[in-house]
């Protein structure tokens, strides 16, 4: 049986204190790489390195019925600014820890060692998805390229997330439920 695509909406959320519109590199690379698989970017910001105010958009973009997948890059890191993980924390309802272990084994094969500093993660949260990948534009194209968009495509077999989506928030009574 051959199965159907099914384009899906991907929010792209820049991390960063210094990026704007037209330095956003890796949002810029993220976004071509969506639209070019054929899904819809249906929301981009650029947001600082604040745990609150990430948290803040990231659940705007959960509570949105217009938005399946959100997509950060930037604030993976460990030093002080680097926060995304934490902001991810506070909305994510489930963790999938595959999706950090496949990210840094796969960063490995290209960078060595240097990916034990990224805290790539992914998780579920009122039916979305969401995915925190490095800021670096090579880290944005291994995250899509290599995982996402595979993970993404309803024709992926033997399994994808596409697939999953009717069912992920079947925990949720009916009225908390954004379609």
């Amino acid at each position: 049986m051959k199965k159907t695509f099914l384009p899906v909406r991907i929010a792209v959320l820049t991390v960063s204190d210094t990026r704007t519109p037209e330095t956003d590199r890796s949002g810029d690379i993220l976004a071509a790489r969506i639209t070019t698989a054929g899904h819809v970017v249906a929301a981009r910001a650029i947001v600082p390195d604040d745990v609150d105010r990430l948290a803040t958009t990231l659940s705007g973009w959960v509570a949105d019925p217009q938005v399946d997948v959100v997509i950060s890059t930037g604030g993976t890191g460990v030093t002080g600014r680097d926060v995304t993980p934490e902001a991810f924390d506070k909305v994510i309802e489930k963790r999938i820890e595959g999706f950090g272990e496949l990210f840094r084994m796969l960063s490995y094969q290209k960078i060595g060692t240097s990916t034990i500093q990224s805290r790539a993660l992914a998780g579920v949260a009122n039916g979305t998805y969401l995915f925190a990948l490095p800021g670096s534009s090579g880290a944005v194209k291994d995250g899509w390229d290599d995982i996402l968009v595979w993970q993404l495509d309803s024709r992926h077999v033997p399994c994808n997330f596409v697939e999953l989506m009717p069912r992920l928030r079947e925990h949720l009574s009916p009225d908390d439920h954004h379609d």
